[in-house]
């Protein structure tokens, strides 16, 4: 189940308790798009005190849904280690992974009639919605930077919370620079913590569609926070992903 957040309840006007309910997911999703993030950081971007926002993680938290990551002095200059904030597993699970022991078992269940490479197709049309979207809202003439920016949109549309950072901005050396594809939300973390295949397939896709050689930082099947995709800037083009990517379309 893809958890789409632009149809979420949590933007819908209520009143009364409603309304401390939606501040809550709309607190949620803040962790889940940004996180490691801070109180402060989400009351900026929601207009709330940094007080408030904390009420509503100390909820959170004791349903177990979000935890605390200390961010060290050394990452951050001097000072007191800063509370930030993640979506913990449990919440990820209660996100959308209700289907988990249907789908593991017909898994195992093509594997056995079809070998890997059937689950390896199974796993490319799992994310062939993707691949249609992004060539759909890519425009014309795209540089590295458009196939990016459109690739996060499409996951963000899709529910998977995705977000883009820069990494190594005052490199002087211009093949250091990189972009970073974060998404807070895997709707088949269980699944793919299973079946790595979705995680590979997903990579590669990931690299033909940007036209470069792309590294996975890490993924939440595998225990990290949010699944994390490097993307290097200052090199060209690779040949065999841009021929790969012009037979897709």
């Amino acid at each position: 189940m893809v958890t789409n957040f632009a149809d979420a309840p949590s933007d819908s006007p209520t009143t009364g308790n409603g309304s401390s309910h939606t501040t809550r997911q709309k607190v949620m999703h803040a962790v889940l798009s940004q996180g490691p993030v801070s109180a402060a950081t989400i009351g900026k971007e929601l207009d709330l005190t940094a007080a408030a926002v904390r009420r509503h993680l100390d909820t959170l938290e004791e349903e177990g849904l979000v935890e605390v990551k200390a961010v060290s002095g050394s990452q951050r200059g001097a000072g007191r280690p800063s509370r930030r904030y993640v979506v913990t597993h449990q919440g990820q699970v209660e996100l959308g992974d209700d289907y988990l022991d249907v789908a593991s078992e017909a898994m195992s269940a093509l594997v056995e009639l079809g070998g890997q490479e059937a689950l390896r197709g199974f796993a490319r049309k799992y994310f062939a919605d993707i691949e249609t979207r992004f060539h759909k809202q890519l425009p014309e003439d795209a540089m590295l930077n458009d196939r990016i920016q459109t690739l996060t949109t499409v996951l963000a549309g899709l529910g998977f919370a995705a977000t883009t950072r820069r990494a190594g901005r005052a490199a002087k050396v211009t093949t250091l620079r990189a972009a970073q594809i974060c998404q807070g939300h895997c709707p088949i973390q269980e699944l793919a913590g299973e079946f790595p295949q979705f995680c590979e397939e997903e990579t590669d896709l990931f690299a033909r569609l940007l036209q470069v050689d792309v590294r996975r930082l890490s993924t939440m099947p595998t225990g990290g926070h949010v699944c994390n995709t490097h993307v290097p800037l200052g090199r060209a083009a690779h040949a065999s992903l841009i021929a790969a990517s012009g037979s897709k379309n």
